[in-house]
């Protein structure tokens, strides 16, 4: 190819490389570090879960599923959603099992967007999205929540970025990277722009198993919302199955069936053996996604506490595993202060500012690591700040 002639295709072209993989990068070739840069659970998928996916292969299921996934599986999600949640799917048509909950978002933006559509996206928000509107043909438009407000989007900030040309809202809760969690009400105040404005919402709720304070409210559970929403969720981060590469998406019949379209042609199904992990994850796993949840919980206390206690600012995120302090107190950047913390005191934390404008002036920490690496963690910070602080 040595023309002058492009074969890439100029959106590509265009798009930023993951910021999240660089300091992974730097990690990677240090030694002692202490990586609260991770977003997954430490925990090992449970044993039981594991074991279901060593029978299957034992017993030949090697083959592939329906496109939508193993009709006992969509069964299964039915169940959990209507237990857990409140909302009612149709296993059959309603329900598909996807190659992560990333590949569910794929695949819901490129059924239901047109060149030029608009999608608001709420940040900080996972790195992710902005991307795969672009890769859709669609246009992001990012709208900034303030950390006076708890990361916490409001009404008034979605209707000034709305046109004629908005279709949908990227929402998710609780939120990565600030671990806010909307309420109930507070969904409900967004459900009320969506009517009006005749939106679709896309609800990220791949963390609603990990919410830690007062009940978790599904968007699709909202009061005429199971219509507008495309919700999207998955096993990686409550049941600890990052690796298993297992998500599912809950819409309405024409959405789901358009997006299962794409599917059969991308992906043809989800891996087998993983969709009989997951199965077996929901029958047997809630106990141990329990477990899971009040070690976090603790954890979070904790570091979260201890983070104020140092001068770096941080609200009490109402679930995932991350903390969204600020380090503007510092007076270095985001990506100043990810990177001396890691090469001056080895422990690797994600810059703010890879998740939207809104993100700068802050780091995101993950505390799904031991309390030992924890508190080891906080004391190295400790040391950082007292070389590092602003006067």
């Amino acid at each position: 190819m040595n023309g002058t002639k492009s074969y890439l295709s100029k959106t590509v072209e265009e798009l930023k490389p993951s910021g999240i993989r660089r300091f992974f990068d730097l990690a990677a070739g240090m030694e002692g570090v202490i990586s609260l840069g991770v977003g997954e659970p430490d925990f090992i998928t449970p044993w039981s879960v594991r074991e279901a996916a060593i029978l299957s292969l034992e017993q030949g299921y090697t083959s592939y599923t329906a496109n939508a996934g193993l009709m006992e599986l969509r069964e299964e999600i039915a169940g959990y959603m209507q237990k857990s949640f409140g909302v009612c799917y149709s296993p059959r048509s309603e329900i598909i099992v996807t190659v992560g909950a990333s590949q569910a978002l794929d695949i819901a933006l490129r059924a239901i967007l047109d060149p030029g559509d608009e999608v608001i996206v709420v940040e900080p928000s996972f790195v992710s999205y902005v991307p795969l509107v672009s890769l859709a043909g669609g246009v992001p438009v990012q709208v900034q929540t303030l950390k006076e407000n708890g990361f916490k989007i409001l009404p008034e900030q979605l209707e000034k970025v709305i046109t004629d040309r908005t279709k949908a809202i990227i929402l998710c809760s609780p939120n990565n990277p600030t671990g806010t969690m909307l309420s109930g009400s507070e969904l409900e105040a967004i459900a009320q722009i969506a009517e009006k404005y005749d939106l679709l919402v896309l609800s990220d709720e791949i963390y609603a198993e990990l919410a830690y304070d007062g009940e978790y409210t599904s968007f699709a559970a909202i009061s005429g919302m199971k219509k507008r929403t495309i919700l999207i969720s998955g096993f990686s981060k409550g049941f600890a199955m990052t690796g298993w590469r297992l998500g599912f998406v809950c819409a309405p019949e024409a959405i789901s069936q358009a997006m299962l379209k794409i599917h059969q042609y991308a992906m043809m199904c989800a891996p087998t053996m993983a969709q009989f992990a997951a199965l077996e994850a929901l029958k047997t796993g809630r106990s141990d996604v329990e477990d899971m949840k009040k070690s976090y919980k603790r954890r979070r206390n904790y570091f979260v506490q201890s983070l104020n206690e140092l001068g770096l600012t941080c609200h009490v995120p109402g679930g995932a595993f991350y903390a969204f302090p600020s380090i503007e107190s510092t007076g270095l950047s985001s990506e100043e202060f990810a990177e001396k913390l890691l090469l001056e005191e080895k422990v690797a934390v994600v810059p703010g500012n890879i998740f939207g404008e809104s993100g700068e002036g802050h780091v995101r920490c993950s505390y799904a690591t031991s309390m030992e690496l924890l508190q080891e963690a906080i004391k190295r910070i400790g040391h950082f700040l007292k070389r590092n602080q602003k006067a």
